[in-house]
């Protein structure tokens, strides 16, 4: 009796948070998208000293950036944060917060778009394709621009701790995103099927993981991710980086490199650690430009962790290089 009551009470309060997380964002809906985004930013970065958290953005930083003024330190911490909050309020806009139009390129937009006819070649070059990116400025952008060109993409993604959160985040994706997959276990085979389909996967590749490869990531070692990589080799398809740069008057950028030349093993296939290496480098080169665009909260490195297996890392990532189209 007393466990059903708890499970009565665990949904009626999910229900109640989920509820109350609409109700935020049908706010920040009547605000409009650069309003809500002004509002998400200052509260955050306003709040941000008071976040227990920003002391590990505030430690990245200055491991990240050796010698680095103290109070440039600050301020990359501060913008990440306000980045953040701009990003978690343009959520309540996501359905039309895309409005570039390729066929009109000069028409005044929120959104420009450089290296458009590599997403027009991906979607007719009838193969599957592989798609890295980071967690800069609004990062879900890409995966809308993707469904606007009717471009098929399944968007590989880490759904929030919070249940509520997590329910109305994958609400408000579903209806502006093509095909979803949450990084769950038994995930690799939903991915591997998008790309049997010659359908094309979509991944951010710049947060630890535990059972990764060792790479090379601003100065220090760091577990990524091996799938892409992976699933390079398996089905030699093209790998592209897309990444998202905040301008000023809440407008974007989004910028996709021409396929990338992945490094190859003595036997002429892919060499998976090399490619992540390789595509780690074109994450760093991003953060290094727009350091104050990035989720510096999050523990990327993590030392104790690193075992054996960084003798194997390459002692320094691959130049990128990318093939000519």
């Amino acid at each position: 009796m007393l466990r059903r009551l708890k499970t009565i009470a665990a949904r009626a309060g999910a229900a109640v948070m989920i509820g109350l997380i609409r109700a935020l964002f049908g706010f920040l809906r009547l605000l409009g998208p650069e309003r809500s985004s002004d509002l998400g930013g200052w509260l955050l970065r306003t709040a941000s000293p008071l976040i227990p958290v920003n002391r590990v953005a505030l430690a990245n930083i200055r491991a990240a950036f050796p010698g680095m003024d103290e109070a440039e330190v600050r301020r990359i911490a501060r913008g990440a944060w306000e980045n953040l909050g701009r990003t978690a309020a343009e959520y309540a806009h996501l359905a039309t917060l895309f409005d570039y139009d390729y066929l009109n390129p000069d028409a005044p937009s929120r959104v420009e778009v450089e290296g458009i006819e590599h997403f027009i070649a991906l979607k007719d070059d009838a193969r599957p394709g592989l798609i890295f990116s980071a967690h800069l400025a609004n990062w879900e952008l890409p995966a809308i621009c993707a469904q606007a060109y009717d471009l098929e993409t399944t968007a590989v993604f880490r759904a929030p701790n919070d249940p509520a959160i997590a329910a109305v985040v994958h609400e408000i994706r579903s209806g502006a995103m093509g095909g979803l997959a949450a990084a769950k276990q038994g995930a690799a085979f939903a991915m591997q099927g998008v790309l049997e389909r010659d359908g094309h996967l979509g991944m951010l590749i710049d947060q630890h993981f535990t059972r990764g490869v060792v790479v090379p990531f601003m100065g220090r070692p760091a577990l990524t991710n091996p799938i892409l990589g992976k699933f390079a080799r398996r089905f030699e398809c093209p790998v592209h980086g897309v990444r998202v740069i905040r301008l000023p008057n809440q407008r974007f950028r989004l910028q996709l490199t021409p396929p990338l030349d992945l490094p190859r093993d003595a036997a002429g296939e892919i060499d998976v650690q090399g490619a992540m290496a390789m595509m780690t480098a074109v994450v760093e080169g991003w953060v290094r430009e727009h350091p104050e665009q990035w989720l510096w909260m999050h523990r990327r490195w993590r030392p104790n962790m690193i075992s054996a297996a960084a003798a194997e890392a390459p002692a320094v990532a691959p130049s990128p290089v990318f093939k000519a189209t």
